[in-house]
């Protein structure tokens, strides 16, 4: 993969840095930025950057802490970037990795050292107390160019946080919730916003906002903050490749540019988001998402004229073809089963008669087994003088009787039931008088 991309990626016969012939994978010429969409939570201070496929959760929050001992009468910046598996199966959950901290300390520079933020403003009480503002960002999904879009989603959580209002009367701190006074938004003097350039063929082309392809086969990044007033916040080179004060300065101008559009957006969509809170419209994540993604299968609505029903349901009966009277003879699929339905008749007499001639056989065989009882009985008789015991069974189960002398055999309820109006067939009374006497 990582040959067939430098391939693709090789100009050797281009004139350097033509930002007209060169192509790259996406589509996108040398010089162009992925589209970028700005969202924004319910909350304030809550937005999500989204940097072609690569996303950035922004999330501001604030508390009242103690000063440090030099600073006195400043609040504190905290940055803090997370990497998860869930942007990217190579990165370690756990684990400080050096890209990590590379993105972190990029940031602070970034943001904390340009004094983007009026920190004096977040004193309460000197000394005692101040506003410490965390900023912290998820990577929800990788595609390349993390820093521009962690850069983008620091500085719109903080232009979209508002902190909770304060009052000191003598040594008390009263701290007022969001129903009871208006929030108070941040101090902000200028928006920093990284650019990125990839470079290949050691600085010989470059590459403005590098994808994720585009960053594995790439010999160096440079990385330019500035605000939209041209001020450069700071530089940071990776990759170890010399470059030059022509390459620096074309960078820099490309990088104004493109941080003067970046902004724009960027006041835009706190415009739009302040305007819909105030007209009390629905915001958040969920209305930014299109609504070609949830109502994908949902069928439009479509007037019905119901006036002319009867008529219509009269004119269809009319045009209609009768019905046959003609009625098909029964079928029997199986005895004692019948067919109903599409005019065809019933024929479940048949079962009833079966049931009749399945009685009568059952009849039979009572009979039979009633007099091979009474013949067993007889035989059992004739041996009660002899001195040996006797054992009878009948029973599947193989019950044992032991029948002892001197004492009459108990008959069973089927025996006496049997004997009670009940006459040997003719079969059963020669099969009594072929056997021997004892």
């Amino acid at each position: 993969m990582a040959s067939e991309e430098s391939e693709a990626c090789d100009c050797s016969a281009l004139p350097p840095l033509s930002p007209i012939h060169l192509q790259r994978l996406d589509g996108r010429q040398t010089y162009d930025y992925r589209n970028i969409k700005i969202s924004f939570g319910t909350d304030y201070g809550c937005c999500i950057v989204e940097l072609g496929k690569t996303r950035v959760l922004g999330q501001v929050s604030c508390e009242l802490v103690s000063p440090k001992l030099n600073r006195a009468t400043e609040g504190i910046l905290f940055f803090n970037l997370e990497l998860s598996q869930m942007a990217a199966p190579g990165f370690e959950p756990g684990r400080q990795s050096d890209l990590l901290v590379k993105l972190n300390r990029l940031l602070e520079r970034c943001l904390r050292n340009s004094k983007c933020i009026d920190t004096e403003s977040l004193c309460v009480v000197a000394g005692e107390k101040v506003w410490q503002i965390r900023v912290d960002l998820h990577l929800l999904n990788h595609d390349g160019n993390i820093v521009d879009a962690a850069s983008i989603a620091a500085i719109v959580a903080l232009c979209h946080f508002r902190r909770p209002d304060v009052s000191v009367q003598g040594d008390e701190i009263t701290l007022y919730a969001l129903e009871e006074r208006d929030p108070v938004p941040l101090s902000i003097h200028h928006m920093p916003i990284c650019v990125s350039f990839a470079f290949f063929q050691q600085g010989t082309y470059l590459l403005v906002d590098p994808n994720e392809r585009e960053e594995r086969v790439m010999d160096g990044l440079l990385v330019i903050a500035m605000n939209k007033h041209r001020e450069i916040c700071t530089v940071q080179s990776s990759g170890g490749i010399m470059l030059l004060q022509d390459q620096v300065l074309r960078c820099s101008k490309i990088a104004g540019v493109k941080v003067a559009e970046i902004t724009e957006l960027i006041q835009k969509a706190l415009e739009n988001d302040r305007r819909v809170r105030k007209e009390g419209g629905k915001f958040g994540f969920a209305e930014s998402i299109a609504n070609q993604r949830i109502t994908a299968f949902k069928m439009e609505k479509a007037p019905v004229d119901t006036s002319d029903v009867e008529e219509k349901a009269e004119e269809i009966i009319a045009e209609a073809d009768p019905p046959s009277e003609a009625v098909s003879k029964p079928v029997l699929w199986t005895p004692g089963t019948a067919q109903i339905g599409e005019g065809i008749e019933s024929s479940w007499g048949d079962l009833e008669e079966e049931d009749e001639e399945d009685e009568g056989g059952s009849d039979e065989v009572t009979i039979l087994d009633s007099v091979k009882m009474e013949t067993e009985d007889q035989n059992v008789g004739n041996h009660i003088g002899d001195d040996t015991p006797i054992v009878l069974s009948d029973s599947e189960e193989d019950e044992i009787i032991i029948l002892e002398p001197g004492e009459n055999p108990k008959k069973t309820r089927t025996q006496a039931n049997c004997q009670q109006g009940k006459v040997p067939s003719k079969k059963a009374i020669r099969k009594k008088k072929q056997q021997p006497a004892d």
